[in-house]
């Protein structure tokens, strides 16, 4: 990995990457915080997944997490949110290909290729910036709305490799809302049994969910009852009796002010079962 650039901020480092991804058969970049504690240690990590249309540095330039991350002893791995290059295929919408990778590994063409994000979240990502940084192997997953997403997904399928999972906003029920339904048909074909591997209502009601999981989501969020659907999520929260919870904030929307706002609870609230 070759760092691109590099500046200190609360006494920690925040640094931009790129590399070349044999996962997604393209060049990827990447941001990472690491806090002042690394330098004298390794520290655990959150990984956190944007957003449609959003790249790794919109939470790293935004989310002001920096600040709360150093007082508490955690890296941020910030990865971008889908393949990217000339050679990557693409839509002419900005909620499917560049930019929108839904976290999941495609299965057809043309997307199949490159769109594998599932896997380079889970296990490519990890391996490079552990090999090149001071981390240890606890680890926690956020994200925010696609991201949340995948945040979800991949924490839930994936217990044993993550100790928390929170999200802002997330679409917690893709296979029924408009931006899953179409990214699904174009990246899993369709059939909508294999839509469930990628869906975090469809996961928790047939397997549970042993890790704590936070959500936050806003109430003016203009993408709430179509897109989002928080109340398929409370549900099965409620029917499998696990250890998740859904925190409504009046007036918040679906912007970064919002994260802004909550990122703290949610770091402090990963720190709990990282530290």
């Amino acid at each position: 990995m070759e760092i691109v650039s590099e500046v200190r901020t609360f006494g920690g480092r925040q640094i931009r990457l790129k590399h070349r991804s044999s996962t997604l058969n393209c060049d990827m970049q990447l941001s990472v915080f690491l806090p002042p504690q690394a330098e004298h240690h390794a520290v655990p990590s959150v990984y956190f997944l944007s957003g449609l249309t959003c790249t790794d540095e919109n939470f790293s330039t935004k989310a002001g997490a920096q600040r709360v991350a150093a007082q508490l002893g955690i890296a941020l791995i910030i990865p971008d949110t889908s393949p990217r290059g000339d050679e990557i295929p693409d839509e002419d919408r900005y909620d499917f290909g560049k930019g929108a990778g839904f976290y999941l590994n495609a299965t057809e063409t043309p997307w199949a290729k490159h769109y594998q994000m599932y896997d380079y979240i889970l296990d490519e990502l990890p391996k490079c910036v552990e090999a090149q940084f001071p981390l240890t192997d606890q680890r926690s997953i956020a994200g925010h709305s696609m991201g949340g997403h995948g945040a979800l997904v991949i924490g839930v399928r994936n217990p044993e490799r993550y100790q928390s999972i929170s999200a802002f906003s997330p679409i917690t029920h893709p296979t029924q809302c408009p931006w899953g339904e179409y990214a699904f048909t174009q990246y899993l074909g369709g059939n909508r049994d294999a839509w469930k591997d990628y869906d975090a209502v469809e996961l928790i009601k047939a397997y549970g969910q042993v890790r704590p999981i936070r959500v936050d989501q806003g109430l003016a969020d203009n993408f709430l009852e179509e897109q989002l659907k928080p109340e398929a999520l409370q549900a099965v929260f409620d029917e499998t009796d696990g250890p998740g919870a859904i925190y409504l904030h009046e007036g918040y929307d679906h912007s970064y002010y919002f994260i802004s706002s909550f990122i703290e609870e949610q770091l402090r609230f990963h720190a709990h079962y990282l530290l």
